[in-house]
């Protein structure tokens, strides 16, 4: 159950590499079809979540985005392909996400700035490289700020990958021999720990879109963990009503078997509830 993680830096060869290893490999590609996901359920366009994502949204856009909705839609869809496995994730924070299981490839690709400038006036059709290099930065801005908000991470920093590719050194074909190469190596290869791990990731991620999803419980911030019989449920919530309807919630999530709710009641409600708006 082959899953590899992918950075995605604009003009990196990134997208032409996950396609070719997809077809080698015989793999599915998980990238585009998120924001499509991500949009339908928080109910906003496309557009909107694209440009959010690629810096280009406007004032009032940022000001009022969901990002936290985002996050946690986006870390469903990318953690329930890897449960699925034999797929190849490319961008949406999955190298950070998948980081903690050991049979995932993090893979950073990457090109001089240059290049990359050089690529998008190609595909854009234009002899503008002042606009093109301002595109990159503006995306490369828009990665970095969301991984450190997300992650706590700087965005590129190599101990943060298994394999570093230079698509200006090295070509596609390369790139996808060195990631087969290091797929198929005994540090990747699944284990019934490994597994675990990532299933249970995917349930906890489950879990938690369902809370975000759900008008009653849309604004809880709890820990989420799974033990041998379901999930328990750790924090602190705003009075009883709010703790059964986390506990109805989660209950009814797909895969949630026993509900242990360690879930605490805050004694000044009044004070709790004015720290939330």
């Amino acid at each position: 159950m082959p899953v590899i993680a992918l950075t995605q830096g604009m003009g990196s060869l990134a997208q032409d590499i996950a396609e070719q290893l997809a077809k080698e490999l015989q793999l599915s590609t998980l990238q585009h079809e998120v924001t499509e996901r991500v949009a339908s359920k928080m109910h906003v366009s496309k557009s909107l979540i694209s440009r959010l994502r690629a810096g280009r949204a406007g004032p009032i856009e940022r000001l009022t985005a969901d990002r936290a909705s985002i996050e946690v839609y986006s870390a469903e869809e990318v953690l329930e392909a890897a449960a699925r496995g034999h797929v190849v994730l490319r961008g949406w924070g999955a190298t950070c996400l998948l980081r903690p299981v050991a049979h995932v490839p993090c893979v950073r690709i990457l090109r001089p700035l240059a290049k990359r400038v050089q690529w998008l006036m190609a595909e854009l059709d234009t002899d503008d490289a002042e606009l093109a290099e301002a595109e990159i930065r503006r995306s490369d801005n828009a990665n970095a700020s969301r991984m450190q908000e997300q992650f706590g991470v700087n965005w590129g920093e190599p101990v943060l990958f298994d394999l570093v590719l230079n698509t200006d050194r090295l070509s596609v074909d390369t790139c996808v021999g060195q990631i087969k190469a290091l797929v198929a190596r005994p540090e990747f290869v699944p284990t019934a720990s490994s597994r675990a791990m990532l299933q249970a990731m995917a349930l906890q991620a489950r879990v938690r879109s369902a809370l975000r999803a759900n008008d009653a419980t849309h604004d809880v911030d709890i820990t989420i963990d799974t033990t041998a019989l379901g999930v328990r449920l750790r924090g602190i919530v705003l009075n009883a009503a709010e703790r059964s309807a986390v506990e109805q919630v989660a209950a009814a999530v797909s895969g949630v078997g026993d509900v242990d709710n360690q879930l605490r009641l805050m004694t000044n409600s009044r004070q709790f509830s004015a720290s939330k708006t």
